[in-house]
């Protein structure tokens, strides 16, 4: 059964490349687009078995595309995203990663290999992981480079454990026999050294547990 592919870039030279690049792949490219709010209606129209998608487009040429694609993987998990980017981009890798299984991440050097793209194209469709080795020597780097916790002292380290364990504030005070007061500003300084900012869209202290069981 041949794959079902939208695309998204906003190089129309590079996008009338990779429809050519993805057919002979063995895809059927049902819609190419050049900006992520577009690539998300093709998906809703065609309902791909993978979509295709840089990183960088317009109109900021930042993450417009990731966001499309973060927003596809929301809306429709079963779909797989396939996420293409000229350099190797840390933190828009792993935020692809946590989006769950079905997620690649490849430098466009590398579609230039059929072989490895239609491999590419199938293991994501099939809700596996495909990563550039270069992405991966970087994320394992970047890891080695920043281990958050590390940053936190022996009582801070001793905060987070307990709140791990599902503690509430009260309970940790009676457990370290300190104040409210210092276990509320123990947790402050986690939260700013794990580098959590007030939001209203993630809860701080679930977050700063996940570091935590993460490390």
């Amino acid at each position: 059964m041949t794959m079902r592919v939208v695309l998204a870039e906003d190089s129309m030279l590079l996008r009338e490349g990779l429809v050519r690049l993805l057919e002979e792949a063995g895809a059927t490219v049902l819609a190419a687009v050049g900006d992520g709010a577009a690539l998300v209606e093709v998906v809703a129209e065609h309902r791909p078995e993978v979509a295709v998608v840089d990183v960088r487009m317009p109109p900021s040429f930042t993450d417009e595309g990731l966001r499309a694609a973060l927003e596809i993987r929301r809306q429709y998990p079963e779909i797989g995203i396939l996420v293409l980017s000229q350099y190797v981009e840390e933190s828009y890798a792993t935020d692809l990663l946590e989006a769950g299984g079905g997620v690649g991440y490849l430098l466009k050097d590398r579609v230039s290999k059929l072989a490895d793209l239609s491999d590419a194209l199938t293991r994501v469709a099939a809700g596996g992981t495909v990563l550039d080795p270069e992405v991966v020597s970087a994320l394992l780097t970047r890891r080695r480079r920043r281990d958050p916790l590390a940053e936190l002292s022996p009582r801070e380290r001793e905060v987070l454990e307990l709140m791990a364990q599902g503690r509430t504030n009260t309970a940790i005070g009676r457990l370290m026999v300190i104040t409210q007061g210092a276990v509320e500003k123990h947790i402050s300084s986690i939260f700013t050294k794990l580098g959590l900012p007030p939001s209203s869209d993630d809860h701080r202290r679930v977050m700063a547990v996940l570091t935590w069981l993460e490390g």
